[in-house]
Order: C-alpha cells, then structure tokens, then sequence
C-alpha cells in the first residue's frame, strides 16, 4: 500500500474523545502515522506476517496501520477502556479481528506486560504532566528484550541513555511536527504543535 493512500485509511478512523489529561491523550494523525510506519518498512522490522505489541494504542492508527501494511497479528494495550471501544470498533470496520487482540490495561511499575510479538511500537506520554510517565513503558521494552520503535518529545535524551546504559543499541533516525489540538481545558490555543523524534532501541 502506498504511504499516501495508507494516510488516507488512518485519517479516516474514529479518533477516542476522551480528555484524561494524566493520560497525555493525544492523538497521532493520519500522515505521521504513516510516514512513522514507512520508516518501519525501511529498517525491515514490519515485514508480511510480523507480530507488533502497540503500547499505549489510543485508537488503535499504528497497530491499525501495521495491519494495514502487512503485519499478521497486533496486540494493542491501553488503559482507557473508552479508547480500547474506538479501537475495536475501528478494528471491526476494517476487518482485522482475527489478528488483533485489544487489551485493557494500565502500563506501570507493577505492570509490566509480557508480550509475545516480534517488535513494540509505542507513543507513550511524554511525561508533561506527571513526570517519568514514559517509564514503566521503556521498562517493558526492555523487560521483554525486544526491538522497539519509540515516538517521543524531540528534545529527551533520556531515551537514548536509558538503553545505552544497559549495553541497547540506540538510534535516533527523524523528526516531524507533531499536531496538538486544543484538547484539554488548560490549552489556551485552537492548534499547536511540537516536534516529536523517532528512536529505535534493540538489545545488544
């Protein structure tokens, strides 16, 4: 599927309207999805038939999308009940129910998932509003010793020294604008938007 026609199918997908801003809830558009997902393709990590765990999936666009281009299975983990409705019902509209699994579930210290799939994508919370809220979700990439793919705030550099420090192989490989609509009540803006970096981590 060409990256421009897959922009499209993301866009069109029912986006979850919840406002929990502890949760850092925001949404991926339909372009950065798909050209994060390209770059996917590129490094050779989504390939026809791979197994993806989506960490933090909101409605579910980049587990969708790696269907979409390919994947054979995708297990979405979020905790928000209300988005993991968007993601089914997202999932059901496209036909992917049988290679989906949608699991309602909290990302933290003390619950850190075991999954069973080749690579992990993730857009965790970048932490503004509680920080280190990103951490139980580096900690399950490394956890599971798996290769990831981590969008997150262009500026951190924690990334990268969490995983070197454990002997990970740590690449930063792009950036693109992030949009930030005026979800929450302390926006003070109709539209924003911040640069957001791409990482892949693998073990050693």
């Amino acid at each position: 599927m060409k990256i421009r026609k897959l922009a499209m199918n993301l866009s069109n997908l029912e986006q979850h309207s919840s406002k929990k801003v502890e949760l850092e809830q925001y949404s991926i558009d339909g372009d950065l999805a798909a050209k994060w997902l390209s770059d996917l393709i590129s490094f050779g990590d989504l390939k026809k038939g791979c197994r993806i765990s989506d960490l933090g999936a909101g409605n579910g666009i980049l587990g969708i999308g790696a269907l979409l281009l390919g994947a054979g299975e995708v297990v979405f983990i979020e905790s928000d009940s209300d988005a993991c409705k968007i993601i089914n019902k997202n999932i059901s509209l496209l036909g992917f129910q049988n290679h989906s699994k949608v699991y309602n579930s909290h990302i933290d210290h003390s619950n850190i998932p075991t999954l069973d799939t080749d690579i992990i994508i993730t857009n965790p919370p970048w932490g503004r509003q509680k920080e280190k809220a990103d951490k139980p979700f580096l900690q399950s990439i490394l956890d599971n010793c798996k290769t990831a793919h981590i969008l997150h705030n262009n500026k951190a550099t924690h990334i990268s020294n969490f995983f070197l420090k454990e002997g990970w192989n740590v690449e930063k490989y792009g950036e693109a604008d992030f949009s930030l609509p005026a979800t929450y009540d302390h926006h003070n803006r109709q539209r924003d938007k911040t640069r957001a970096g791409f990482w892949r981590v693998s073990p050693n």
